[in-house]
């Protein structure tokens, strides 16, 4: 996250929690593309699944549906293939794709979570390490 402290006089932005003073452009540079990178990833992309209900008959009206699976990535590695909807990751619901977003951005890398995906109508759950 970035945030202008809005104080009067010398500049401060925090990044992230990183604090940075004045007009030090390299140094917020560097922060700012540290924050991107830093934020685990699932590999594929996903829309609402409420969105996706009219193109793919069947699927689940709530949830996030995956569209392509990157491969070698987190979500290829927990069993992901396209179709496939997320009703639940780490124990949360997930009622839309920006829930998904959500929740990744406050898991650490490396940390397994459980994750629930409706294929053909049948619930599966498996393990994900982002």
């Amino acid at each position: 996250m970035v945030r202008i402290s809005g104080q009067q006089g010398v500049p401060v932005i925090t990044v992230d929690g990183q604090v940075v003073v004045g007009f030090n452009q390299p140094r917020l540079m560097q922060l700012i593309g540290q924050a991107g990178q830093d934020k685990p990833k699932l590999g594929a992309s996903i829309a609402d699944a409420a969105s996706q209900a009219k193109k793919h008959p069947g699927i689940p009206a709530s949830g996030a549906y995956v569209g392509k699976v990157k491969p070698g990535s987190a979500a290829e590695r927990a069993g992901l293939r396209p179709g496939d909807v997320i009703t639940a990751l780490g124990g949360q619901p997930v009622q839309r794709a920006g829930d998904v977003q959500h929740l990744l951005s406050g898991m650490p890398h490396s940390q397994e979570l459980s994750l629930t995906y409706v294929r053909d109508g049948e619930a599966h759950y498996a393990s994900i390490r982002l």
